[in-house]
């Protein structure tokens, strides 16, 4: 034999032995009482390289912080999810667990309580290359995660929340991404900041994915306190940014008006590309800007298929690429116990997507998942054009069929047709809508202002149909006249009984004069289902 061909298969032979022992030699640390480690830090301290340390879950571990210094570990809790607690004790004063290893992976763990001399604690303290969060319930510290800067790391963070991190300065953050190569934030639920961000990102390349961003109301119960976040989503360097399938609420109390930012430090990222698509945006304050895109940026943003509730400024830049975005100001049509927008009767939602194309660089910009409670998600069910939002509404496939506008009258003017259409109202790229019979004055006055200081028009069309146990009311023998979607108003004179619901699930009431078809007014006969409403004249 060729003594080239020798030295090469001795060379095959010492690789593949390498790699056998280094498999071999991986072992697993179990922690919890009566077992071989009785704390994390313990198992930590003793592992090498590659190992896997299972910590019992439903156990507190109090007052464990260090340093983790191997590479290629995976610590997950097992049989529950472990809690740690800091206790008062931090590592390095930087955090709980100071991170100075590469390619480590956390799975299943709470984590509480990170404070430090400077305020600037962290339960994660990302320093090393590489990072993997899954499963995690990051809460009540001063910073949730806090990554250095470091231009080859690639963070991926799934099916986890943050809640109530910060400590009050707003230099502190639920999520706090320094300048990394990648940030990819999907699944997961991050909310009630402590006057900082829910999530912060300097990374050069963000993928934002189906994800809730909000923070509690008074009266509402959450997983945390209540907090009163500054941005929903802060990307203060720019960066090639996918935002794409998120529900983002922003409170009535809250430390900006702003809800999403993008390079108001300083567009400093190679990229400049971002692309808001299919998210639904909740604004629970009167006022404020839904999208801000700072002056430094060029590159128009895309901003398509998506829902804005709330009154506000809907993109501060001019030249962003706005396509098929649908307005409502009514916010009382939000599930609070999702976070969500209810699903409701609106033509300019069910099926009036269009297809965002590809991204520079190639990315499809089409949703494939959608967020679901709490901190997971599932695929996206698509029957022909995609919704506009975060979720597809259930619906027949047979509803999947383009529907068709006509229009009736340019703004000022009165939009007159026969029966009952939605009527919606605004320029070609933002509308808001409702429910009418007859006529309608098309105003800013009847409909809100989808699009300040742009010329709009009314056009009409039929309400789409959907899921059978979700279909609206038809004025059918039982005489019942449609009248609003939900959301929108019913509008009537005089004393009328009203029937808020589906056509298995409804409740009546009678009420005198125009009446807000919503939860607020009737409360919720058909949880997650299209709701409408109808009315009769007389009690």
């Amino acid at each position: 034999m060729h003594s080239k061909h020798i030295v090469l298969r001795a060379i095959a032979a010492i690789s593949l032995a390498a790699a056998a022992l280094g498999s071999a030699s991986a072992a697993t640390l179990s922690v919890g009482p009566g077992m071989a480690f009785s704390a994390p830090c313990a198992a930590i301290a003793a592992a090498r390289d590659g190992d896997t340390i299972d910590i019992a879950g439903n156990t507190t571990y109090s007052g464990d912080a260090c340093s983790i210094n191997r590479n290629n570990l995976t610590i997950r809790g097992v049989n529950g999810r472990p809690k740690i607690d800091a206790a008062g004790k931090n590592a390095a004063d930087k955090g709980i667990w100071v991170v100075n290893g590469n390619n480590l992976t956390v799975d299943n763990v709470e984590m509480v309580g990170a404070k430090v001399m400077d305020a600037n604690g962290a339960a994660l303290r990302l320093q090393g290359t590489n990072f993997t969060l899954r499963h995690a319930f990051i809460h009540d510290n001063e910073n949730g995660i806090l990554a250095n800067a470091n231009a080859d790391s690639d963070i991926l963070i799934e099916y986890s929340e943050f809640g109530h991190n910060g400590g009050g300065t707003g230099q502190t953050h639920n999520l706090y991404i320094g300048k990394v190569k990648s940030l990819t934030f999907r699944y997961s639920y991050s909310h009630d900041a402590n006057v900082g961000h829910n999530l912060k990102s300097r990374a050069m390349t963000n993928t934002i994915v189906y994800n809730r961003f909000s923070s509690t109301n008074p009266g509402e119960k959450g997983s945390t306190v209540a907090g009163q976040p500054s941005y929903e989503i802060d990307l203060p360097n720019a960066g090639t940014s996918y935002v794409i399938g998120n529900i983002i609420q922003q409170p009535a109390a809250n430390q900006n008006p702003t809800i999403v930012a993008y390079g108001e430090e300083g567009a400093t990222n190679p990229g400049h590309d971002l692309y808001f698509v299919n998210n639904t945006v909740v604004n629970d304050f009167a006022g404020g800007t839904f999208l801000f895109v700072s002056g430094k940026v060029s590159t128009p943003a895309l901003v398509q298929n998506n829902i804005f509730v709330g009154d506000g400024t809907l993109c501060s830049q001019a030249a962003a690429v706005r396509k098929n975005n649908y307005r409502t100001f009514a916010t009382d049509i939000v599930d609070r116990s999702t976070g969500s927008l209810r699903r409701f009767a609106s033509a300019l939602v069910i099926g009036a997507g269009t297809d965002p194309g590809k991204s520079a660089s190639g990315v499809s910009l089409a949703p494939t998942g959608q967020y679901k409670d709490v901190a997971s998600g599932e695929e996206r069910p698509m029957a022909g054009a995609p919704d506009l939002g975060a979720h597809e509404v259930p619906r027949a496939a047979a509803s999947a069929k383009a529907v068709t506008w006509t229009e009736c009258a340019v703004e000022g003017k009165v939009c007159r047709f026969s029966g009952t259409h939605e009527v919606r109202f605004g320029t070609r790229d933002v509308y808001t809508s409702k429910i009418v019979t007859a006529s309608t004055h098309c105003t800013v006055a009847a409909f809100g202002d989808p699009a300040h200081g742009r010329a709009k028009t009314c056009s009409y069309a039929d309400v789409p149909a959907v899921a059978p146990a979700a279909r609206p009311h038809t004025a059918a023998a039982s005489g019942w006249t449609p009248c609003a979607g939900e959301g929108a108003i019913c509008q009537l004179s005089g004393t009328n009984r009203v029937r808020y619901g589906t056509e298995t699930e409804n409740v009546t009431k009678v009420l005198t004069g125009s009446v807000t078809c919503s939860n607020a007014t009737f409360g919720d006969p058909a949880h997650g289902f299209l709701k409408t409403c109808s009315f009769r004249a007389g009690r």
